[in-house]
């Protein structure tokens, strides 16, 4: 998918929702565990009552890796359904990979021609020749690991250089030199807003992928303020503030209505 077309959807659905398809088989309704695949049965649900209002779906490919072949299938499952239904849908493969430059390749040669979705997140550890590869695609985004919102973003990414530059800082600098901002986004934690203001002037064109609304204490309005642009420029993750607001019969029900709150307050804030 292009960047006019996530435009496209951006407006018509006066929306920037990312809704994370995490789905563990400890928490989705007892009911559904009777179906021949629980986990697709599940997404399908949710997909359904939430697409309204959603722009992107964000599978963390550990929780399907987690169930083997299995957890596999019901994912490619996922994907083909999204594909086939709601083809105008942004689809992020959360598996955050990195590897030397052959290695990268595969990875991406799996989530971009294998399941076919728009985007993966990436590790930029490794540097450039880790990246690359996954760069190679048309029409397909590399999201690059930029300010965590995890706890532990504070054991490296905040180190800072001679010149006073944090260590995510200058990820985000160095990596606008291996793409531009129509194939290269940023994932910047929702729980550290302070920043976000700082990177959004370093990388004035790029999306934002922006995790840790909801659950982690993230403030979407905080958000929306410090990090938009001119064309939007950020998805707004939420997972368990969505996909798990009922584990009764109407979970889907209930995982819409969360969708269509957030959604409201987006284009309260940004319309």
């Amino acid at each position: 998918m292009n960047k006019a077309a996530l435009l496209e959807q951006i407006k018509a659905k006066r929306s920037v929702l990312c809704v994370g398809l995490d789905t563990d088989l400890e928490k989705i309704p007892a009911h559904l565990l009777k179906e021949d695949d629980p986990v697709f049965a599940f997404n399908k649900a949710i997909i359904d009552s939430t697409v309204a209002f959603t722009v992107a779906y964000k599978p963390n490919i550990a929780f399907y890796e987690s169930m083997g072949v299995k957890g596999w299938q019901s994912l490619e499952k996922t994907i083909h359904y999204l594909d086939e239904k709601y083809p105008e849908i942004f689809t992020i493969a959360d598996a955050k990979r990195g590897d030397i430059g052959n290695t990268s390749k595969m990875y991406a040669k799996a989530f971009f021609e294998n399941m076919n979705f728009d985007s993966v997140t990436v590790a930029p550890y490794m540097g450039e020749d880790s990246v690359t590869p996954f760069l190679d695609f048309p029409n397909k985004w590399v999201i690059l690991l930029g300010l965590t919102s995890n706890k532990g973003a504070f054991d490296f990414q905040f180190i800072e250089n001679a010149e006073g530059e944090a260590l995510f800082e200058s990820v985000v600098k160095k990596a606008q030199e291996w793409a531009t901002a129509d194939q290269l986004m940023f994932v910047l934690g929702a729980t550290k807003t302070e920043h976000l203001a700082r990177l959004r002037a370093i990388a004035p064109d790029h999306f934002f992928l922006v995790p840790g609304v909801g659950a982690q204490g993230g403030s979407l309005e905080e958000v929306l303020k410090q990090a938009t642009n001119k064309d939007f420029g950020v998805l707004v993750n939420s997972t368990r503030g969505i996909i798990y607001q009922s584990n009764g019969l109407d979970f889907a029900q209930a995982a819409g209505i969360a969708a269509r709150t957030l959604q409201q307050e987006m284009e309260r804030l940004l319309f």
